[in-house]
Formats: C-alpha cells, structure tokens, sequence
C-alpha cells in the first residue's frame, strides 16, 4: 500500500515540503520514492538543470531516510530522479499509472525558479483526475516536526462503506508510525428542500438528531476496530452542522496533522457527500490532506 511513493517538484523550496512526507514513510516501510520534474516545452533549454536539481534532491533525500529513527542499519534508501516532458499534470498522472505508484505527495502552492508551472493547479488537476491516492501537504502552514507529521490524523466518517476507504491507509501508517487517531462523523441537524418560496433549511425533529447521533457513536466504535493491532491512540467525536465546516473546524482546534477522507460521491446515510465534502476541505482547510478514492470512483 505505500511501496511506491511519487513526488513531483517543481524547483521550489515550497514544493520540497513535501519531501519530509515521503522521507519518513520511507523510512518507516523502506518505500521507494521517485522524485519527479517535468519540463513543460517552453523551458526544455533548461532540462540538464532539472536534471542536476533532481539528482541533488534525491541524494539528500536518500541520507535523510537512511537516517530514519529505528532504521535498518546498512537498508539502502531506493530513491530515483526522474525529469519528464510534457504538461504538469499530465505527466505526474501518467507517469503514477505507468510505474504503480501507490501514493502521490505534492503541495497545495509552489513556484519554479525558472520557468513556473503553477504547482497549486497541476496538484488540483492531479487530484481530480488521478485514481491514486493524493496526500496534499499544506504550503503556508505550520509543519510539524520531523518524526510527527503523522502524530495526529483526523478521520471523517459517513457511515457508508465507501466512506472507510483511508481507513486500510491509516492501518498501516499506524502499523509502524506512532499516532493519535480520531474517527469523526458529523450530524446534519436538518436539510434543505424545495419548497414554494423557494430552498429553506428545515431542521430535523430533535429526537431523530439525538437518536442519529447515539448511532453515529456506536458506529465510529465498530469502525475503530479496524485499526486493532496497531500503535494508535483511537478517539471519536460527534459534531453537529456543516459536514466540511465542522470538520476544517475541528482539524484547526485540535492541532490535527493530517486529514485523511474518501473521495466517493454518495454518504450512506444520504446527510452528505463525502466528495463535495472533500473537495471544499481542499479548497479552504488548513491542514495536509490524504485524499483517498473508494473503491469503484472513477477520476
């Protein structure tokens, strides 16, 4: 699940956050990581310095894993430098089908030193377009420390099967990475409908919220077991009100590392989509995301 590691840079020390990510589940699962650059035509007179770059960062990064905390001594570090040709995105999405990358790590905003490529809309256009999963580090937001960028992972839940798609990721993350794990599912206290002025909120009768949300609890309880046998620490919460909201809400006032979330198109309990839901975490969340696509969700 995280054998192969794609990061795609652009020359920027913005894009290059998002090397910590990949160095230490490298370190902790000895995966390989392959470092992307691609020269978009108009700089190909520039490709050998893409080239030089590219090699450099990927020496760095092999003595960065190899000093791993609790690594193998003597285990090499399989990093590969790769420059490619072609449009930004296109060539991360293609080039993560063609070699079986099992995760993409880029960053939300970055700028090349030379000829830019905005690296905020190839990462967007990778996430939408991609079947693989995406961790999208934030730029702009306080990092973590080396060691605990996977501390503290907050993990939406629907109540639907699709919904649980981060939750093998998280298994093994937390097979070897020491971590806090909170499931959290959010209760609508009402919908909107069609009425004859127009779309009103109606809220729920507070019997059918407070009876949602005694079952909201029992099944984050059941959904926690899928993460037996690991080195977490499992919480769960129950929050009221706008799904993303509440979620971007809860990651900032519970200094939340990462938010790992499905990015499949219907909740079982048909409150809320998780796809909307994720998309708007992307749009205006402050914390790194992993964004996962359920199984069957086509990009």
């Amino acid at each position: 699940m995280l054998d192969k590691i794609l990061v795609p840079l652009d020359g920027s020390e913005l894009s290059e956050l998002a090397l910590p990510y990949a160095e230490e589940l490298a370190g902790a699962f000895n995966s390989d990581v392959e470092l992307v650059y691609v020269c978009e035509p108009e700089e190909s007179k520039y490709r050998h310095m893409h080239q030089l770059y590219i090699e450099k960062i990927a020496a760095q990064v092999r003595i960065h894993i190899r000093a791993y905390p609790g690594r193998e001594a003597g285990l090499a570090a399989k990093v590969k430098a790769v420059v490619l040709d072609g449009e930004a995105a296109d060539e991360i999405i293609d080039y993560a089908d063609k070699n079986d990358i099992s995760l993409i790590i880029m960053v939300s905003h970055g700028r090349s030193g030379i000829m830019p490529w905005a690296m905020g809309g190839t990462a967007m256009k990778v996430i939408q377009r991609t079947d693989k999963s995406v961790l999208l580090a934030r730029a702009g937001c306080p990092q973590a420390d080396a060691g605990k960028l996977f501390s503290r992972i907050l993990v939406p839940l629907d109540g639907s099967d699709d919904g649980e798609a981060p939750l093998p990721y998280i298994k093994e993350i937390t097979r070897k990475l020491e971590s806090e794990v909170v499931l959290l599912q959010v209760v609508a206290p009402g919908q909107h409908v069609h009425t004859v002025g127009g779309l009103d909120y109606i809220l729920f009768p507070e019997d059918e919220v407070e009876r949602t949300i005694a079952e909201a609890r029992q099944y984050l309880e059941q959904a926690g077991k899928e993460l037996a046998d690991t080195k977490v620490t499992l919480k769960s919460e129950v929050k009221t009100g706008n799904a993303a909201q509440e979620i971007i809400d809860f990651a900032d006032e519970a200094n939340i590392c990462l938010v790992a979330i499905s990015t499949h198109e219907h909740s079982g309990a048909g409150r809320w989509t998780l796809g909307n839901v994720a998309h708007k975490i992307l749009q205006a969340g402050h914390t790194s995301v992993l964004q996962v696509r359920a199984p069957g969700v086509k990009s």
